[in-house]
């Protein structure tokens, strides 16, 4: 049991919420459970996150949070024209993805079922700021003549949603299927054409 002298975090909380969610799955995990795993009463995990959907908006957050913080290096990086920046961020946001559904299946399968309860709220969120990203990405290819949009929010939106198959968790089982990477590259050449302004 970890020591009780270590100073109670939100992060080490969300830390042992994490390895108790792996461990019972949601439906068995507790505020207690986590408590437990910290060596503290469970009135101590409350006073950081006032209830159990508190907590769990907060550890599903935390989660999704791993990929934004990868992509938003895409979008800032300097030295990236604008096609090479959206093929790059659209490849990491898939590879990203995929790490989370094969390399840890019990979390990834604890976090689709917590990403359903919060769709309204940390999905909504983070599906924003995934856009945003891409708004980004699209508007400075118009600016430097390389895309077409009249409204870069509005392309990045078509480009998010046309990707579905390749970063939405409910399309998980084909990530592995032979020739999904063909298909991937497939529909990003097409999207990329799609967005340069013909010459």
């Amino acid at each position: 049991m970890p020591s009780t002298s270590q100073t109670l975090t939100a992060e080490r909380i969300l830390e042992a919420t994490e390895e108790v969610l792996r461990r019972h799955g949601p439906a068995k995990a507790t505020v207690v459970d986590v408590a437990r795993a910290l060596g503290v009463s469970h009135g101590s995990v409350y006073r950081h996150f006032r209830t159990k959907a508190a907590l769990r908006e907060a550890v599903t957050k935390r989660w999704l949070d791993r990929t934004t913080g990868v992509l938003a290096a895409i979008v800032a990086a300097p030295d990236l024209d604008p096609e090479t920046r959206l093929r790059e961020w659209l490849a990491a946001l898939f590879a990203a993805k995929r790490r989370k559904a094969f390399d840890d299946p019990e979390l990834f399968a604890t976090y689709s079922v917590l990403t359903t309860e919060t769709a309204e709220t940390v999905v909504g969120e983070h599906v924003a700021e995934l856009t945003g990203q891409l708004t980004e990405i699209v508007r400075a290819g118009a600016a430097a003549g390389v895309f077409t949009a009249e409204d870069p929010a509005t392309a990045a939106g078509a480009v998010f949603r046309a990707t579905d198959r390749f970063h939405d968790p409910h399309y998980a089982r084909e990530w592995e299927q032979p020739g999904v990477e063909d298909d991937f590259e497939t529909l990003l050449n097409l999207l990329i054409r799609g967005l340069r302004v013909r010459g």
